[in-house]
């Protein structure tokens, strides 16, 4: 399934963490644009210029992972396209360009599914996404969740457990299905 990854859903740590996990495991294939990791970096100011560091550190390493994902511009596609927020239109573009299959993004809204199936694509968030990928490989979500909650530990210096984690990170049905 190949997958443009909405800024939103790069943002949050967890989340990024476990789709690029899923990515991993070879269930997605990510798809970006240079907008969209400076849309994460740019997000991440809220946590203060280390913050906005910290993303842009995290988006290179994310870009030498996949160095196939990264998307240019597609001023032509773009031009065509219609969304109910224009500043949106450069994913969708991306996702054209790109021929996903899905846009995975928190923003419902903004990506209406009667607009993205005239494209040939749909539209999903990332809990659905990964709940479905557990029910194909759980084992393998299973494992990436208990490394991404090593890792939120180790950075966080708290101890988080893997359901309150999953929650915060927007992840309620995942946290849900990895309890049960």
């Amino acid at each position: 399934m190949r997958a443009v990854l909405d800024a939103c859903v790069l943002y949050p740590t967890v989340m990024r963490a476990m789709l690029l996990g899923a990515a991993r495991l070879g269930h997605v294939t990510p798809l970006w644009s240079a907008r969209l990791l400076e849309e994460w970096a740019i997000a991440a100011r809220k946590l203060g210029a280390e913050g906005e560091a910290r993303a842009r550190a995290e988006g290179a390493l994310t870009r030498a992972a996949w160095p196939a994902a990264e998307l240019p511009p597609a001023p032509g596609i773009e031009a065509r396209l219609r969304l109910p927020d224009p500043a949106d239109l450069h994913v969708l573009a991306v996702a054209v360009a790109g021929s996903a299959d899905v846009i995975v993004t928190l923003n419902r809204k903004d990506f209406p599914r009667g607009i993205l199936a005239e494209e040939g694509l749909s539209r999903t968030d990332p809990d659905s996404l990964l709940t479905d990928i557990r029910q194909r490989d759980p084992d393998g979500i299973a494992r990436l969740a208990a490394e991404v909650l090593a890792e939120a530990n180790r950075l966080s210096g708290e101890t988080w457990t893997l359901r309150p984690l999953l929650k915060k990170a927007r992840l309620p049905r995942l946290a849900k299905a990895l309890a049960a």
